[in-house]
């Protein structure tokens, strides 16, 4: 079948909000990594750069995905493309909020949100039925346009949960059933065939 596209889905570094778990989608947060953020970039570059896989590197157009891939670009001496399919999930009217001060505030939305894909945060956000469909969109696009090769994506948790899911033709549900820290690693294959293998999932063994 030949060498399958590879992604390593590379999750951006901290921000400011990222400690204070606090929804930060496409939505209108739009934060930059924290000194602690630009860390953590820094030591997934040096990883990346010692393993010397990496032939391209695709990012979200968000701030804090652009300047993660900007830290690894330039350790690999590689260009970032952009790629508006792997922005974040827009959380509505939730974002900035925490998961309390949403309950708090907007808890049959909530309730309703946890319970089906379909449903949207409150003030018109993106259910999770909605980003799939982008985000399979977008792996189908890629992985054309990789076919063979190995391609950093550098992108959010709710894309990258996404894809480890759609691989693994896991429920919906799976989606918080994974954790997936601030600068982690995860790599899923896609054969010529359309079978898929996830590979690595949430490797923080860089940030030790």
């Amino acid at each position: 079948m030949g060498a399958p596209a590879t992604f390593v889905l590379l999750r951006h570094g901290e921000t400011p909000l990222t400690p204070q778990k606090r929804f930060s989608g496409s939505g209108g947060t739009d934060p930059s990594l924290s000194d602690a953020g630009r860390e953590q970039a820094e030591r997934a570059a040096e990883l990346l750069a010692r393993r010397g896989t990496i032939q391209a590197v695709v990012s979200s157009p968000l701030t804090r995905t652009r300047e993660t891939a900007g830290v690894v670009a330039a350790r690999l001496g590689l260009d970032v493309e952009i790629e508006d399919g792997l922005r974040e999930t827009d959380f509505g009217a939730w974002e900035g909020l925490t998961f309390a001060e949403v309950r708090e505030r907007h808890p049959d939305d909530l309730n309703a949100w946890l319970a089906s894909p379909d449903a949207e945060p409150t003030g018109g956000g993106e259910s999770f039925a909605a980003t799939a469909t982008r985000i399979a969109a977008t792996r189908d696009k890629l992985i054309a346009a990789y076919a063979g090769r190995t391609v950093l994506l550098v992108t959010h948790v709710t894309p990258i949960k996404t894809l480890v899911r759609l691989a693994l033709g896991a429920p919906p549900e799976s989606l918080f059933r994974m954790e997936l820290s601030a600068a982690s690693l995860s790599v899923v294959a896609y054969y010529a065939d359309g079978n898929a293998s996830v590979r690595l999932l949430n490797d923080t063994s860089h940030l030790r």
